[in-house]
């Protein structure tokens, strides 16, 4: 298992250069294309999203009073709570609709021929146990609280704090499971599968 610390997150530019995104890993990690990548982005004002062509996107609120994603097939979608979760392909125009000030936002962008299964939040109350098949990547992100990580082949569990990255991998199948590292405190924590041949 491998972990990206909140902290080692490097700031780039949009690709539309209207705001600031914090990239948690990106494969490869330089130039384009890319495969995939986890990042966090800063969404200060409202305005149109970065054109993302060859890719779908899994977009999940962290924090704020939430955006209205408005798409240019004439459909919306509203995220106002931390924890919620739009997908959408990257090629279809969008344009961000601040609620009530700057949010941020979790971006797992996955080029279109890597397959990946869809994305999910879940609130660990009881522990969560996740199959991964061989030649998987397991991507876990810890929304809020912290989140204790024990894959199948490690002796204790690796902590997540709030922000952090895990990612689980492995030649052969395994199991992951996910659990609130804060006694008495139920954690919120994203997670996603994808290929490992990238």
């Amino acid at each position: 298992m491998r972990v990206v610390r909140k902290a080692a997150f490097r700031a780039v530019p949009w690709k539309n250069g209207g705001g600031i995104t914090h990239e948690a890993l990106r494969v490869p990690p330089e130039g384009d294309p890319f495969r995939w990548r986890v990042s966090v982005a800063e969404v200060a004002s409202s305005g149109p999203f970065s054109d993302f062509s060859g890719y779908r996107r899994s977009m999940t609120l962290l924090e704020g009073q939430g955006l209205r994603l408005r798409f240019a097939d004439g459909t919306s979608v509203l995220l106002r709570e931390p924890g919620e979760l739009v997908e959408f392909d990257g090629g279809l125009r969008a344009e961000g609709v601040l609620l009530a000030g700057p949010c941020t936002d979790l971006n797992l962008i996955v080029a279109n021929d890597l397959p990946a299964a869809a994305a999910q939040v879940a609130r660990l109350e009881t522990p969560l146990r996740i199959e991964r098949a061989a030649g998987e990547l397991l991507l876990i992100f810890a929304i809020s609280g912290s989140v204790a990580v024990t894959a199948a082949d490690t002796p204790q569990a690796e902590r997540l704090a709030p922000w952090d990255l895990g990612i689980v991998s492995g030649c052969v199948a395994g199991t992951a499971t996910l659990d609130s590292a804060d006694a008495g405190a139920a954690a919120q924590v994203f997670f996603a599968k994808l290929s490992d041949n990238a």
